[in-house]
């Protein structure tokens, strides 16, 4: 038997897993932050409620990230204090982040996760790391699904310029 047989929870990692691993919590520690922080000056409910839900999908995959990298010995990355909650109207209106910046922000960042879970997947040679990323990649996908559903019906999508082949018109 070799070492990178049997339990894969018994196998070492190697250090391109570790640094993806590190980094997600990173990355995750400063979306929490952001998303605490662009929660208090959201004003749509909806939109409230994805970062609300957001906020807590972080916290959940961190805390599996985190885990695995404490029993591997790996120092995790600092983080940020936690944000209080504010009151939007308390925020000067030239202030705040307005609804769809936040949701547009949040695009991103789904589409960064999706990119960063795929990697961590493809570079994985632990199965138990590969499944849990493509866990984490189908609840960003399906996150991302209802952000863009958000974003149309509420009109904050900028859609790139359309294009529109005219040899179809002939």
């Amino acid at each position: 038997m070799g070492i990178l047989s049997g339990n894969p929870k018994n196998e070492p990692l190697h250090y391109g897993e570790i640094y993806g691993l590190w980094s997600f919590v990173a990355a995750g520690k400063g979306m929490l932050a952001g998303y605490e922080t662009m929660r208090n000056h959201a004003g749509d409910k909806e939109l409230i409620h994805l970062l609300e839900e957001a906020i807590e999908q972080c916290k959940h995959d961190m805390k599996q990230v985190e885990a695995l990298l404490k029993e591997q010995g790996v120092g995790l990355p600092p983080s940020p204090p936690e944000r209080p909650h504010a009151s939007l109207e308390k925020i000067p209106v030239g202030a705040r982040i307005q609804d769809p910046e936040i949701a547009a922000t949040m695009s991103v960042d789904v589409a960064a996760g999706l990119v960063a879970c795929s990697k961590m997947i493809g570079q994985a040679i632990r199965e138990d790391i590969a499944m849990m990323f493509g866990q984490f990649h189908t609840q960003k996908a399906t996150f991302g699904a209802k952000l863009l559903r958000l974003t149309k019906e509420k009109g904050w999508l900028v859609p790139p310029p359309m294009h529109k082949n005219e040899a179809e018109d002939c």
